[in-house]
């Protein structure tokens, strides 16, 4: 049995206006029944698995990534220190600087005084805080589900 999702995305048009934002839905598949990885190779897949890992895993990472896929416009190293208490700004600094490097930010550095830097998302760091969105209401879920059956469980003992 195969059940789909429709799921809303935010892209920039490529049109006219880089500024125009525009909601697109895509289906994407779901499978009830089981899981079925046929077809994969476990060596390249536990490979990519270690890359993820390494890159969303590291401190401050996903602290980043959660103040830009809430907002459109550019957010500022100073807005990253203030929602990422007891993070050290060395570390805030080359955990920018990482995403940077790996595609998943956007550095904008603008020709004032005082310097000003921003950071959005490029298109594959939006399809990356998706995903974790994703793993965050599949956790929700879950354990909303597991918190419910848990008296049941101690009942029966």
């Amino acid at each position: 049995m195969k059940v789909s999702v429709k799921m809303e995305t935010k892209r920039k048009k490529k049109e006219n206006d880089n500024n125009n934002i525009r909601s697109i839905m895509r289906e994407l598949p779901i499978y009830s029944e089981s899981c079925n990885f046929e077809g994969y190779d476990a060596s390249v897949l536990m490979a990519e698995t270690a890359k993820l890992r390494s890159l969303i895993t590291k401190r401050g990472t996903l602290e980043i990534l959660i103040p830009l896929c809430c907002s459109t416009d550019p957010i500022r190293y100073k807005k990253f220190r203030e929602t990422m208490k007891g993070i050290s700004s060395k570390t805030v600094a080359y955990r920018l600087k990482e995403l940077e490097k790996g595609g998943i930010l956007e550095r904008r550095s603008y020709n004032e005084i005082p310097p000003r830097v921003g950071y959005n998302l490029t298109t594959k760091g939006q399809e990356l805080v998706e995903s974790v969105i994703a793993l965050l209401q599949w956790m929700r879920k879950w354990s909303l589900h597991t918190a419910a059956v848990a008296p049941e469980l101690k009942n029966k003992r």
